[in-house]
């Protein structure tokens, strides 16, 4: 068959298959293949990525289904790994990335030539950005398609919609990966504009710093106060990671108010990255909640196993590691709940297989992150049912309101098992506990601190440990 034939079906069921196939799988195996051949009622489609074939194979019936709709009859569909495509793709994607960054660094000159910089390295210093947080390095699935979506058009023209953005979710879902990329795609096409992210934690010392020096001479005290506002007040776009942190913090919330209400009615534009929604700030005064929600809020969810699949083949391809697909599947499976830790675990693998010089299988894997059968499947509810016959009261009482001394003893030291053996976020520790997050703080903390000087505690916490993990 002529090849603008084939290429002609290929392109008819791309279009009928886009609809069928989980995006992140349509985008990153599917619509890089290439059409080969049509012979004897089989299709082939090249690939110039190595575990194309492998994670392809749940997915062939779909593609000839399709083929055989599109054919008026019966195709099979197969997958072919080509040397000469892989060349080609890693030849276009490191001439694209040299571009990139040529195009990046020109841009950047242009602002350190028309401001007070002198350097790139300083440039880099006063944003505070990190460069390996591009839009280009972010893997896009359902759980993060709209916060992404929404950052790249904040990005594409700050000040003028979506002011706030406010993005939330659990941590290590990625919310520093987009607030930081959307300050270097603003520098890399607005060179002019001032960036400016920081942490939460950094503002906060910042406050107190400039407090504190202030009050060492007098007259001193509204000179600090005046460069610390300064600081964040002059800028273009103002990147905020991690605002929960100031709830509570009565003058830190008042510096935010008042650095908001500035920028805001400049048009300056102001990102927020949260552990949770602005409606669970239990202790922030409504007039700064209100701020916060009056934008657009964007939410990040935990990725599906197809992005964290993704997110995996990413990381061997960008650091050209071989990953067999079976173990991309297998640490996909295990590590469902966090892209950072997900990427740890890939990290140490890789470093593991490369130092010692063996190939990476699914049972090396198993040994290297001291995978079991047991942590897999350990859950709140099991922990707290082993915890609840441990002290002999009900499930029920630990997770109710009941503050009976012996309940809320056995309470605190599930909260705390729980936390320690899941490595669970506190709030998703309050969800199962039926608490606040700071409850749960609280609980742990106090448990980790009565073990130091309560032996009978530490008895009950090491043999609690080895029920649960039996």
């Amino acid at each position: 068959m002529e090849d603008e034939t084939i290429k002609q079906i290929w392109g008819e069921v791309l279009s009928l298959l886009k609809d069928e196939i989980p995006e992140i799988t349509y985008e990153t195996w599917i619509h890089p293949l290439v059409p080969h051949s049509f012979e004897d009622n089989c299709f082939c489609a090249l690939t110039g990525q190595n575990l194309a074939v492998q994670i392809l194979q749940k997915n062939q019936k779909d593609i000839a289904k399709v083929l055989s709709k599109v054919c008026k009859k019966d195709v099979y569909f197969k997958v072919i790994y080509d040397e000469n495509l892989h060349k080609q793709i890693e030849k276009e994607k490191q001439k694209a990335k040299k571009e990139e960054e040529k195009e990046f660094i020109k841009n950047l000159e242009k602002r350190i030539t028309s401001s007070k910089y002198d350097g790139l390295k300083q440039m880099h210093s006063d944003c505070n950005l990190n460069l390996k947080y591009k839009f280009d390095n972010f893997v896009v699935g359902a759980n993060n398609k709209f916060a992404h979506a929404v950052a790249v058009a904040v990005a594409k023209d700050p000040g003028k919609q979506y002011n706030p953005l406010f993005i939330y979710g659990g941590s290590g879902l990625g919310k520093t990966h987009l607030l930081q990329a959307i300050g270097h795609d603003i520098l890399f096409h607005k060179p002019k504009l001032k960036v400016k992210y920081i942490k939460a934690e950094e503002f906060i010392n910042d406050l107190v710093n400039s407090l504190a020096k202030g009050m060492d001479k007098a007259g001193d005290k509204n000179k600090k106060m005046n460069e610390f506002r300064n600081k964040y007040r002059n800028a273009d776009v103002l990147l905020i990671d991690d605002v929960q942190l100031i709830e509570g913090k009565a003058r830190t919330e008042e510096e935010m108010f008042n650095t908001f209400e500035s920028l805001h009615n400049a048009g300056k534009q102001i990102v927020f990255t949260s552990d949770r929604s602005p409606d669970k700030f239990e202790n922030t005064p409504d007039r700064l909640k209100t701020r916060f929600q009056m934008g657009l809020l964007a939410d990040i969810q935990v990725p599906d196993i197809e992005t964290r699949m993704a997110i995996l083949t990413k990381l061997a391809n960008d650091n050209n590691i071989k990953m067999p697909s079976d173990v991309i599947e297998f640490l996909a499976t295990v590590y469902n709940k966090n892209v950072r830790e997900l990427e740890g675990a890939f990290n140490t693998v890789s470093a593991y297989a490369s130092i010692n010089e063996v190939p990476v299988t699914v049972e090396l894997t198993k040994k290297i992150i001291g995978y079991s059968e047991k942590r897999k499947t350990l859950t709140m509810d099991g922990i707290i049912d082993i915890v609840a016959g441990y002290y002999n009261v009900s499930v029920e009482d630990i997770k109710s309101t009941n503050r009976a001394a012996k309940t809320a003893y056995a309470r605190q030291v599930a909260i705390y098992l729980a936390k320690e053996l899941t490595g669970e976020s506190f709030p998703s520790v309050g969800a199962c506990f039926n608490r606040k997050h700071t409850t749960i703080m609280y609980s742990h903390q106090k448990v980790k601190n009565d073990l130091v000087i309560d032996r009978h505690l530490a008895a009950d916490i090491k043999e609690l440990t080895e029920q649960i993990n039996a």
